[in-house]
């Protein structure tokens, strides 16, 4: 049992703040909550957090880990003028270059950088052609190595082949099967669930889609794909098959309240339209967006579920959301404040539909993702004003200590065990 006392407790969404308040967490769940009580309870760790601010723990709805050790990278790397041409002469060959060890090494590093930042889930989208059969759970492996919770997925695509498809179908679908089997087992820490992924339908054939959809089905999971990151998605879609991308995609049965369709930058009235009706989730990813130069989304405002993810680039949501709010700005969007923390807020949705728990409050029952920050304001935090300490002030410096899933992963900004030989490992893969 952990007892936090004296803390500040911070709700994203609708914005609330709740002054000195107690604590109480056994195993996974938080017990009981309320003003002086943790001393009801005999804890086996107490912190006496001296009105420091605490929040749930912040989600990343999409990444893609087997990137963390492209930083920097010094390749031989052709101009790219455009996204597809970024894709060929970057992406597409880093992800052929991952094997076992590269990609362990990469899903570690991600998860340890995601800890550090207060992000307690990501949801991870993979691509190892070369390793295609056992990535998600040498995934799995590295999440839970660090104590990070996600929800992972294998990207299905054609681009190399008919058997490279084949066997990421088969992957997810095995992957589902042994998540499956940890549910059952008493004894399994369950940190980790599945979606079934895809690149993106300008890389899937009518077949492939067939296949995917009956990956779905039986595993009871949702769809995580790229839709119209580029024009070329869209465009693709309407000339090879007359149809906006989402219904071609719906014709197949393939979207679902488990969907985490992402960028959607190029989507229409009538695959927004599709998207709300099937209650999936569209995930905004401002800095990749600017990044490669692909456009901005200025429709967010009629999405009914949004989520933000950092598409590769760290899985820094204060930083996130910061862009996301520029950008917004800079584009004449209509967006406040309070809609990007509401957006960050989304990504608990999305963890319930999936481990089939109650995430993203500080309550009775709730699930123990926790972030304990030592930030302190230099103007009165109230409720009125929290989004704009988040977006103006918060950091991910100000992350001491996390907890995940009950245990406490990160604590005064040192992990429970040495991770410099894990760096220095890495840097020799990469």
């Amino acid at each position: 049992m952990i007892v936090l006392k004296n803390a500040n407790l911070i709700q994203f969404y609708p914005p609330k703040i709740n002054y000195n308040v107690d604590v109480v967490i056994e195993n996974e769940i938080i017990i009981d909550i309320g003003k002086d009580i943790g001393c009801n309870y005999q804890a086996d760790k107490i912190l006496n957090l001296d009105n420091k601010f605490i929040s749930t723990g912040l989600v990343c709805s999409h990444n893609h880990f087997y990137s963390a050790l492209a930083r920097g990278i010094i390749a031989d790397i052709k101009p790219s003028n455009d996204f597809v041409s970024i894709l060929n002469n970057l992406w597409w060959r880093l992800d052929r270059a991952l094997d076992e060890k590269s990609l362990y090494y990469s899903g570690l590093i991600g998860a340890l950088e995601s800890i550090k930042a207060g992000t307690t889930s990501v949801l991870d989208h993979n691509a190892s052609p070369s390793f295609i059969t056992g990535s998600l759970s040498t995934l799995k492996k590295a999440f839970e190595t660090a104590g990070l919770r996600g929800i992972l997925a294998y990207e299905i695509t054609d681009r190399n082949g008919i058997d490279g498809m084949r066997e990421g179908v088969k992957e997810s679908i095995e992957f589902a099967e042994n998540i499956e089997n940890d549910k059952r087992g008493k004894d399994t820490k369950y940190l980790v669930e599945t979606a079934i992924g895809a690149h993106a339908p300008f890389t899937l054939s009518n077949n492939s889609l067939e296949q995917i959809s009956h990956a779905i089905k039986i595993s009871n999971r949702g769809l995580h794909i790229h839709v119209s990151e580029d024009e070329t998605d869209s465009s693709f879609s309407n000339q090879q098959f007359g149809k906006d991308v989402l219904k071609r995609l719906d014709d197949f049965s393939l979207l679902n309240n488990k969907s985490i369709i992402v960028h959607g930058v190029y989507l229409t009235e009538n695959d927004i339209n599709i998207l709300n009706e099937k209650d999936s989730f569209l995930i905004h990813n401002p800095r990749s967006n600017m990044n490669n130069g692909v456009g901005y989304m200025n429709n967010l405002h009629k999405v009914k579920n949004v989520g933000i993810g950092t598409d590769g680039i760290g899985s820094n949501m204060f930083e996130e959301i910061k862009f996301g709010f520029f950008k917004n700005s800079d584009s004449k969007g209509k967006l406040t404040m309070d809609d990007f923390l509401k957006f960050l807020q989304n990504g608990n949705t999305l963890l319930e539909r999936y481990f089939d728990k109650k995430f993203g409050k500080i309550e009775k029952g709730y699930i123990a993702d926790i972030v304990i920050y030592d930030y302190i304001p230099p103007t009165n935090l109230v409720d009125e004003n929290l989004a704009g300490h988040f977006i103006f002030g918060f950091s991910s410096r100000d992350v001491e200590t996390v907890i995940i899933n009950g245990s406490i992963v990160y604590e005064n900004r040192k992990f429970p065990f040495e991770i410099n030989s894990i760096y220095s490992e890495a840097r020799t893969v990469a």
